[in-house]
């Protein structure tokens, strides 16, 4: 069974930059869509940032424009570069691979902004 392994979280002053990563352990075939998600404290899980099989993207609208998404697909790798972070970005992110042979979730990484 393939896992996901999020890294790159951290504590970070408001306005700072953290840059996630998602790594497979081994090579998932036939990704459809590979995604970033979070969850706060007494919140439900919301979608941060996705990216289909054929490159084109989408975010919440509390991330655009301070978010981006990329992937490496080659390495199974997601990537998650977070700038102008703000306290309400405070949660764990989680990676999301959604492929023809399965679904997959990692453990999460915290990202705490904070003063």
């Amino acid at each position: 069974q393939v896992q996901l392994m999020e890294s790159g979280g951290g504590l970070v002053l408001p306005g700072g930059s953290l840059r996630l990563s998602c790594t497979a352990s081994g090579k998932i075939l036939s990704i459809n869509t590979m995604a970033w998600y979070r969850l706060a404290p007494g919140e439900q899980r919301e979608f941060v940032a996705g990216i289909l099989a054929g490159g084109s993207t989408d975010y919440a609208t509390s991330v655009k424009g301070r978010f981006t998404i990329s992937r490496d697909s080659a390495k199974s790798t997601l990537y998650l570069q977070m700038n102008s972070l703000k306290p309400e970005d405070t949660a764990v992110y989680y990676c999301h691979i959604d492929s023809h042979f399965g679904t997959y979730w990692g453990q999460g990484t915290q990202v705490t902004v904070s003063s």
